[in-house]
């Protein structure tokens, strides 16, 4: 006789099989990232269907068999309808989603990351953009962009999570505080890297001074100062690069 398990889960990534199944990733509470199997849940009439959307969270119950772990009920908790509705925020969302089944392997309780995800979530969903006046006409352009901060807020704190801690106060090599002259930026030693010990190593980025105070409130999780924080282009392009750059270099260490 199968044993039923059941925790709350939220639904992130969804690939079709056979005829009628779906192989659901869903990150749960109680058991971490799943891959659950929910046979038929492509009908129409599946009772599965209502539970199972992406970006749901849901309470979820499973059995384990000899190939899958099999889905036999999925009750919506939170449906995150204002995420929903705003396609800027669903392209976050998707992101996060992704990062988060790059990242994590294997089956394994974090409430760290249970909760970090279940922030970001709701941040998402209740962000409320404010119209800027650019003279007659208004724009969401500058307030969509600070959308971004919150993928950028969940990237860098599951990493921190997850180990990948950096020291972003001293140079990782001389340990000497860093001041905000030339700043480069090295995963492989581990943080920031001082202009005298720059010449050590092969391969570093130049990570500007606000990038770097930037960083550092999101890992501090200061909210109240991320949401009116004013980034500039350059800000912004050089975060996307230092990011990305740190993602890459974690992501082929765990290939």
């Amino acid at each position: 006789m199968f044993t039923h398990y059941k925790t709350q889960g939220f639904i992130l990534k969804k690939v079709n099989r056979g005829e009628s199944d779906r192989l659901f990733t869903i990150f749960t509470k109680d058991f971490g990232k799943l891959e659950l199997l929910a046979r038929a849940e492509r009908k129409i009439k599946s009772k599965l269907r209502a539970g199972l959307e992406l970006f749901y969270l849901s309470e979820v119950e499973f059995i384990q068999g000899k190939a899958h772990k099999t889905l036999t009920d999925a009750i919506l908790i939170s449906n995150f309808q204002n995420l929903r509705k705003d396609l800027k925020k669903l392209a976050i969302a998707y992101k996060i989603a992704d990062l988060l089944d790059n990242l994590v392997k294997g089956e394994e309780s974090d409430p760290k990351i249970w909760n970090l995800l279940s922030e970001v979530f709701e941040r998402l969903n209740n962000w409320e953009a404010k119209m800027i006046s650019s003279s007659s006409s208004p724009s969401l352009s500058a307030e969509a962009r600070k959308l971004k901060i919150v993928y950028y807020y969940f990237l860098w704190n599951l990493l921190s999570v997850l180990g990948y801690q950096l020291e972003l106060y001293n140079c990782s090599l001389c340990q000497k505080e860093i001041t905000p002259e030339k700043i480069f930026f090295s995963p492989k030693e581990g943080g920031l890297i001082c202009q005298n010990c720059k010449t050590a190593i092969k391969t570093v980025k130049e990570i500007n001074a606000n990038t770097v105070k930037i960083i550092r409130i999101l890992l501090k999780k200061e909210w109240s100062i991320l949401k009116k924080l004013k980034v500039e282009d350059e800000d912004w392009n050089n975060l996307k690069e230092i990011s990305n750059y740190y993602l890459s270099e974690i992501l082929n260490q765990i290939k």
